[in-house]
């Protein structure tokens, strides 16, 4: 006799990880949109000084870190969702919102967890292809939502594509969905976008109550490895209705400890988004040298186009055997050869366009 699991097991994809962790030798990991930076001096300190703490639960209400999110972004504190990275987040709205009979509209290709939500609560998943310039096409969103629509998803900046959309067209957008229906704009990235500045959505939340915008310290602040995101909410019925649905002590004590000191140094995040802006206009032109195009990044990575004539399997076993991990584009939803890669530190961004354009290179004809 063998094990018999639920019916949502089957239906759950598998998160498509980035590979390379088993390896010894160093690497140029540039597959999983981490900050090159590692955290500032002041936030190691304060993870350290949270480590005689850890006999006892964390905080399970995330209270101090809640009020300081509050006092950064100035939503009320009751407004505001803490979680063990973003995708706890997203996967709790998933909980709460979605059952059989429901609808989640999201674009795609998108974040690769977003499938998860429908598959895991049985929900239908309405997916709308990305526009000519790999943007969301926010129009043919609206015209998928239904009265079984409970939930929307945009991805601003999109991963894996790194395109962003202007505010003025989320706004429009968010003005047009029906009351009944939330709407989640993941803002991942949001700090590496130059179309405005990342904090002028949360104006938008005051009159939208069934808006969330999701953030985490995963990226700009280099706290990947502890986890934890947040939620900005336009009413104080969805952080209650996320906690209601996670298991208690959901965040961690280093990780609010770390998050809590980290917003206090925003002129080192500032300074950290210029080097990676930097990084991005170098790279970009990289690699129209070497022949390859890239979308309009407004993130810390690239999403580059390799031609349907080249193989991406063999170029990315390439890469590897070179000491270069990046991502797949098929492994992301692309149905064309693709790459998406995080921008590093100066020295690893030439090791990836040095074997990237050897890879590239025409045979040597005899």
């Amino acid at each position: 006799m063998t094990i018999e699991f639920s019916q949502r097991i089957r239906r759950i994809p598998s998160y498509p990880v980035a590979g390379g962790y088993a390896q010894d030798a160093p690497l140029v990991r540039l597959a999983s949109n981490e900050s090159p930076y590692p955290p500032l001096q002041e936030v190691r300190e304060a993870i350290l000084g949270a480590l005689s703490t850890l006999n006892r639960y964390p905080d399970p209400s995330s209270s101090l870190l809640r009020r300081r999110l509050s006092e950064r972004y100035g939503v009320p504190s009751s407004r505001i969702a803490v979680g063990n990275g973003s995708c706890d987040i997203l996967l709790a709205a998933g909980e709460a919102l979605l059952e059989p009979g429901a609808e989640l509209v999201y674009a795609w290709p998108s974040f690769s967890v977003y499938p998860h939500l429908a598959a895991a609560s049985g929900a239908r998943a309405v997916t709308v292809a990305l526009d000519g310039s790999e943007r969301h096409d926010l129009e043919a969103m609206l015209r998928e939502i239904t009265v079984a629509t409970r939930l929307v998803l945009v991805c601003n900046p999109n991963n894996p594509t790194s395109t962003a959309i202007p505010l003025a067209d989320i706004a429009a957008f968010v003005a047009e969905v029906p009351a009944h229906v939330c709407v989640i704009v993941d803002e991942a990235y949001c700090e590496f976008n130059l179309l405005e500045d990342p904090d002028a959505s949360i104006a938008l939340l005051d009159a939208r109550p069934n808006l969330v915008l999701l953030r985490t310290f995963s990226k700009v602040h280099g706290l990947c490895g502890l986890r934890v995101g947040f939620a900005l909410c336009g009413s104080e019925e969805l952080p209650r209705a996320f906690d209601q649905v996670r298991q208690p002590f959901f965040c961690n004590a280093l990780a609010q400890a770390a998050a809590f000191e980290s917003l206090a140094h925003q002129d080192a995040v500032i300074e950290r988004v210029t080097r990676t802006v930097a990084e991005r206009i170098s790279v970009d032109e990289r690699l129209r040298a070497v022949g390859v195009e890239s979308a309009e990044s407004q993130a810390n990575f690239c999403w580059i186009h390799l031609g349907e004539d080249r193989d991406e399997a063999e170029i990315m076993r390439g890469l590897q055997e070179r000491g270069v991990l990046v991502r797949a584009g098929g492994a992301l939803g692309s149905d064309t050869p693709a790459l998406r890669v995080t921008y590093g530190l100066p020295e690893e961004n030439r090791r990836f366009l040095d074997a990237l354009a050897e890879l590239l290179a025409p045979a040597p004809t005899r």
